[in-house]
């Protein structure tokens, strides 16, 4: 082999191992890319998932608040009816003792 054909076939390795460089550094462009999008959608994602927990933590305060309210009514409308049943019993006490 002679000095003009290493030189060559030195030349073909280096532009072998340039072309490889080149495609590894287009693929790592391409994976930093993507995995920048991602992290965008995981984060995008997160903050829509934090805006429907915290409507939905609204959404169950709305609701304890309404049900202690219709607690309190069914409450003071069962002493209302237990009022109304003690005056029934007593009226009727009261006309089986005139007859």
């Amino acid at each position: 082999m002679t000095i003009e054909e290493r030189f060559e076939r030195i030349e073909h390795v280096t532009a072998g191992i340039a072309e490889e460089r080149r495609k590894d550094r287009d693929e790592n462009k391409n994976l930093w890319r993507d995995t920048q999008r991602q992290i965008f959608d995981l984060a995008t994602g997160a903050n829509e998932l934090r805006s429907r927990i915290e409507e939905l933590g609204e959404r169950i305060d709305k609701l304890a608040t309404e049900s202690r309210a219709q607690d309190k009514r069914t409450g003071q409308r069962i002493d209302q009816l237990g009022e109304r049943m003690d005056q029934l019993v007593s009226a009727i006490g009261q006309l089986i003792t005139r007859q």
